[in-house]
C-alpha cells in the first residue's frame, strides 16, 4: 500500500493542472482464484501526458491478469505502463507491443508473469492489409495447468458498405484460422472489432460466429443486447457496444461474469473527462473459474 500511495503523490504534482481524481476502489474485478481478460483501447495512448499514470492505477485497481490493448502508439510510453504497473502492484508485470502498423496504432499484450506463462507471440495474416488494417496478434499462454490462445485485433472503423465488408471478411478468415488451428483448444478472439453484434443477419460482419453456436460464443452478448446497459463506446452520435470478447465451447462453462469497466462512472468529470485524460474506449472484461 504504501507504494501505492507514494505513487499516486508523485503522479500528481508532476502536471500543471488539477486532475480529475477517481475512485480506484470501485473499480476491482479481478480475484486469485480466476483468470481475468481485459480487452481495452486506450487511444492513440498516450493521448495526454497524465494518461500513462491513470492507465497503471486503473489497471492495478482492475486487477485483471491478462490485458489485450488496442492504439499503443508510443513504444517508450507502454514500457513506462509496465514499468509503473510493477511499482504499484505486488505481481510481476510484463508487457509485448507489436510495431508493424505504419499509423503507429499498433496492438499488445500487458500480463502478469506470476502467473501467465507466455509461449508463443506472434502476428498473423501479415500479407492481408485489406482484411486486417492492423494483423491480429495472437498470444499462446498458460494459466495453471490449462493452455489457452488469445487473438488481440482491431478492426477496420467506420461504418460504410466497404468497410462493412472489410470486417466480415476479417471474422471469416479468423473463424477458418482458429477452425482450422486451435479446433480442442481454450481460445479467446477479443478487442476493438468496430461493429455491433446485433444487427441484421445480413448486414452481421460476425455472422460467420453467430451461425457455429456449438462452437464460439460471444461473452459479451447480453450487454449487446441491452440498450442500458454499459457499452463499450458510449458516444450518442456512434453509441454502440464495439468491443467484444468472443469464445470456444472450451469455455463455455467457465465463465464466471462479464462486464464493461465504467471508469468515467466513478471519475470526476466523468465521460468527458475519461476522454480528455485516458481514452474513448471504456474497457471489457471476462471472469473465468479455471478448474
Amino acid at each position: 500500500m504504501k507504494k501505492i500511495i507514494i505513487f499516486l503523490f508523485f503522479s500528481c504534482i508532476c502536471f500543471a493542472e488539477e486532475l480529475p481524481k477517481i475512485q480506484y476502489e470501485k473499480l476491482f474485478f479481478g480475484t486469485e482464484e480466476t483468470l481475468e481478460v481485459m480487452s481495452w483501447n486506450i487511444q492513440r495512448f498516450p493521448k495526454h501526458e497524465a494518461t500513462i499514470s491513470y492507465t497503471a492505477n486503473i489497471i492495478n485497481s482492475v486487477d485483471p491478469d491478462l490485458i489485450a490493448l488496442q492504439e499503443i502508439n508510443s513504444d517508450s510510453a507502454f514500457f513506462s505502463l509496465v514499468a509503473q504497473l510493477n511499482l504499484l502492484d505486488k505481481n510481476n508485470w510484463s508487457g509485448f507491443r507489436a510495431n508493424s502498423d505504419e499509423w503507429e496504432t499498433n496492438l499488445a499484450y500487458l500480463y502478469k508473469s506470476d502467473t501467465i506463462r507466455v509461449h508463443t507471440i506472434k502476428e498473423l495474416f501479415v500479407k492481408d492489409e485489406y482484411s486486417f488494417p492492423r494483423f491480429p496478434l495472437l498470444m499462446e499462454f498458460q494459466f495453471g495447468e490449462e493452455k489457452f490462445v488469445i487473438i488481440n485485433n482491431h478492426f477496420k472503423a467506420m461504418p460504410g458498405e466497404k468497410n462493412n465488408k472489410r470486417r466480415q471478411t476479417a471474422s471469416e478468415k479468423l473463424h477458418s484460422y482458429i477452425s482450422e488451428n486451435h479446433p480442442d483448444e481454450n481460445v479467446i478472439m477479443l478487442g476493438d472489432l468496430n461493429d455491433e453484434l446485433i444487427d441484421e443477419e445480413k448486414e452481421n460482419v460476425f455472422q460467420i460466429f453467430l451461425e457455429d453456436a456449438k462452437n464460439f460464443r460471444f461473452a459479451d452478448w447480453e450487454i449487446a443486447q441491452n440498450e442500458n446497459a454499459d457499452w463499450s463506446y458510449p458516444y450518442w452520435k456512434y453509441r454502440g457496444h464495439i468491443d467484444h470478447i468472443l469464445i470456444s465451447d472450451e469455455l463455455f462453462d467457465e465463465v464466471e461474469f462479464v462486464k464493461t469497466i465504467v471508469i468515467d462512472e466513478f471519475m470526476e468529470g466523468e465521460g468527458d473527462a475519461r476522454y480528455k485524460y485516458i481514452t474513448d474506449h471504456r474497457p471489457v472484461a471476462i471472469k473465468l473459474r479455471i478448474e
